[in-house]
């Protein structure tokens, strides 16, 4: 990744020894320097790998451990249980001479967040953000997990928040490496994050990685107004794309436009037919953009392929209150909302679109209990998306969050202070070292 510390326009990158003064940590916060861990909620991370450079930890000095590890859930625990080997001798002189690819090959798989804390050990692992070698088998081994990123502002000051889903931990990422706009989140693909919002009365919309602290605006759009965004990202083909479809006050006039970061400018293609949408919520998947509609009845569909809009007349399940679509993997589609006119007869309901015979097909409804405690009252607004067959709800008067994987059939509850936050964007973040903003 090479060196990085010029502050432009274009974005600002911070040198591998910026990071470790002023990194991912602020020292006001009392936390070492990298990605902090957020006490407020979620288990503490007491495994070995989190106390690296606190004591002696080299593989002569090792104790083993035959008592359950500290801070780990049943499952973990199942996992890392098998792995243990007492009667196995390890020795300094030996494992000092490790091949470098070796490695780099097991560095590359310690999840993101923990590589922060081991670059304490000595000068090599300190640097290891900036090793071409790490960063390629960092890009070719699978992904850490999900995560769910949180951004809010405090005193108009950006602050950020990630809830691993495998570690089961808050850490605090610092975002004052933005600069000063009024922006608002728009989604995260790939391990980069997407901003949209006004410098003055300019509408901008940049693109950054939170874990390099690297950022860029986009070039403007031929007709630069507040549109609604949505980002992908082509790991394969190491770049990304922007698509922009309608004015957010409902301008039917402009023609929906793409960036593509290969060529870095936007082109325009065809206005999207008008339509009367449900709401805002966009889903993409399968190379496919899409939007409920109101009149005519159904989907929206936009292919990236084509640069064309097509309508499909998928009815929506009746006395539904408010939908949210949501991708899933591959070309799965769902529909996410309510059933019942009466605070009573209310239920949440997930549905699956039938490709072939163009229908919502229900898969799975939330259990009266975590209803009931999701949303209190019958009024009460809810948000959700998606990633990888996971669901995610949050509701305004929560400081928790309720996650539902679709292949498991399993419900679960997320706390933590970073979701009490009233003003507060949540999305799924997936963390990558490799992610490129160019």
């Amino acid at each position: 990744m090479g060196s990085i510390g010029e502050s432009s326009e274009s974005g600002v990158r911070v040198s591998g020894s910026q990071l470790v003064k002023n990194g991912v940590f602020r020292d006001e916060e009392r936390c070492p320097m990298q990605v902090s861990q957020v006490r407020g909620g979620g288990s503490r991370n007491t495994s070995p790998l989190g106390r690296v450079g606190s004591r002696n930890t080299s593989p002569s000095r090792q104790k083993v451990i035959k008592t359950k590890p500290r801070g780990l859930d049943e499952e973990t625990v199942a996992t890392f249980g098998k792995a243990v080997h007492p009667d196995v001798q390890m020795e300094d002189s030996i494992w000092a001479m490790l091949p470098e690819d070796l490695l780099n090959e097991i560095l590359a798989r310690v999840p993101p967040f923990m590589i922060f804390r081991l670059r304490s050990v000595c000068k090599r692992w300190n640097s290891i953000l900036q090793d071409g070698s790490f960063l390629k088998f960092h890009s070719q081994v699978p992904s850490h997990g999900p995560c769910l990123l949180t951004f809010w502002k405090n005193s108009q000051t950006p602050q950020c928040s990630v809830f691993s889903l495998p570690l089961k931990t808050w850490y605090r990422i610092p975002f004052n490496f933005l600069p000063q706009w009024a922006f608002w989140l728009v989604g995260s693909s790939g391990g980069l994050v997407c901003f949209s919002g006004l410098d003055g009365l300019t509408f901008k919309t940049l693109v950054c990685n939170p874990l390099t602290q690297t950022w860029r605006v986009l070039p403007s759009m031929h007709y630069n107004q507040q549109r609604q965004l949505i980002m992908v990202v082509d790991r394969m083909d190491r770049s990304f794309k922007v698509i922009a479809t309608s004015d957010i006050y409902g301008d039917k006039s402009l023609p929906t436009e793409v960036y593509d970061s290969k060529l870095d400018k936007w082109s325009l293609h065809q206005i999207m037919p008008a339509v009367n949408l449900c709401s805002s919520k966009m889903a993409y998947c399968d190379s496919r953009l899409y939007l409920e509609t109101l009149s005519p009845l159904g989907l929206m569909v936009y292919r990236l392929d084509t640069g064309y809009w097509e309508h499909i007349p998928a009815k929506f399940p009746r006395s539904l209150l408010d939908g949210y679509l949501v991708a899933g993997t591959q070309k799965r589609l769902f529909l996410v909302g309510r059933i019942g006119l009466y605070s009573t007869l209310q239920s949440m309901r997930i549905w699956e679109l039938d490709h072939a015979k163009i229908m919502w097909v229900e898969i799975s409804r939330m259990p009266p209990k975590y209803f009931r405690a999701l949303l209190r009252l019958s009024a009460e607004r809810f948000e959700c998306f998606g990633q990888d067959n996971l669901i995610c709800f949050t509701s305004w008067n929560q400081g928790k969050g309720l996650l539902y994987d679709v292949d498991k059939k399993v419900w679960s509850w997320i706390a933590g202070c970073a979701l009490q936050s009233y003003n507060s964007q949540v999305c799924f973040y997936e963390p990558r070292f490799d992610a490129s903003i160019y």
